[in-house]
């Protein structure tokens, strides 16, 4: 799945990231895996599954009831949950393998994590990289886990109320990164645009990315309901990217890096970066904000 953001070839760490977005699209509401999460709340349990077999998890996993691949259903993952240990599943959640299982991580793997169901999840994920579901029965809710990502498995109704807050704001956003252009725009007109003005559009183009991708992130869990929401969220975000590169060509040639990938560049900047434009000038060395340039007359002519 290619994130509707940025389909250039992503760097690591956004591969790692498209991962477990797909991760969590397995997850969606209305996937059989979900249903049985659900069942296990309503049931007042708790439980831990591993989403994947192979001898990384065999190595690792003591004792428990081996299914013989029987066929997944959720009722049948809500009764296994009932007993203590962890249940393991195929990797396409079609078969249960083993059940009441005793996982043995590497207790020398870092933790946050408080429980002990909690803490030996973090663990296996990180140590398998597979996918593993710790459910709360004090909290009633469902987390999962991949790599060193944790996620909760939000309600549709809790997502749709996240994803129209991330909306507003990314609305209000798209009129502030209009207001930069205009002001970008009048400066080229009387030939006194500045540095600041220009790396103000791309601050502001970054920012939009990121709420964006946020947005992309929250509407993975809604599984085949996420389709309104990525419309919105292409439509408030047409142009931005397109914006930020004619920017960085046009007011940036001279300036290294900046000119070709000055939105890349601010991909890697802390966010109290993205608020201050004077100090983000010293950080890339580009020169003082107020500084004049000459542009190189593509932008509005393009």
């Amino acid at each position: 799945m290619v994130s509707m953001l940025d389909r250039r070839s992503p760097r690591r760490w956004e591969t790692e990231d498209q991962e477990f977005l797909e991760v969590l699209s397995r997850m969606a509401p209305g996937t059989g895996i979900r249903t049985a999460v659900e069942r296990i709340i309503q049931q007042g349990n708790g439980a831990l599954v591993v989403v994947g077999s192979g001898p990384h998890i065999e190595k690792i996993a003591a004792g428990g009831i081996d299914l013989r691949d029987a066929d997944f259903t959720p009722a049948m993952l809500a009764e296994l949950a009932k007993m203590d240990g962890a249940i393991i599943v195929d990797t396409d959640v079609r078969k249960i393998l083993r059940a009441n299982v005793h996982m043995l991580p590497d207790p020398a793997i870092a933790t946050e994590e408080t429980g002990a169901r909690f803490r030996t999840a973090e663990r296996l994920a990180r140590s398998t990289g597979c996918p593993v579901i710790a459910i709360s029965e004090e909290r009633r809710q469902g987390f999962v886990f991949y790599g060193h990502r944790k996620q909760p498995l939000r309600s549709a109704t809790e997502l749709m109320v996240r994803i129209n807050q991330e909306l507003q704001t990314l609305e209000r956003f798209r009129g502030r990164l209009a207001e930069a252009e205009e002001y970008l725009d009048r400066l080229e007109a009387s030939g006194q645009v500045t540095l600041g003005a220009a790396l103000t559009v791309l601050q502001r183009a970054e920012l939009l990315r990121r709420i964006g991708m946020r947005v992309e992130n929250l509407a993975v869990g809604l599984g085949d309901e996420r389709h309104m929401v990525e419309l919105q969220l292409s439509d408030i975000m047409e142009g931005v990217q397109e914006l930020g590169a004619k920017v960085s060509r046009e007011y940036f040639w001279d300036r290294g890096e900046l000119a070709s990938e000055g939105m890349e560049v601010l991909q890697d900047r802390p966010l109290q970066d993205l608020y201050d434009t004077e100090r983000l000038c010293l950080i890339l060395g580009v020169g003082p904000a107020d500084t004049r340039v000459n542009p190189a007359g593509q932008r509005l002519a393009g």
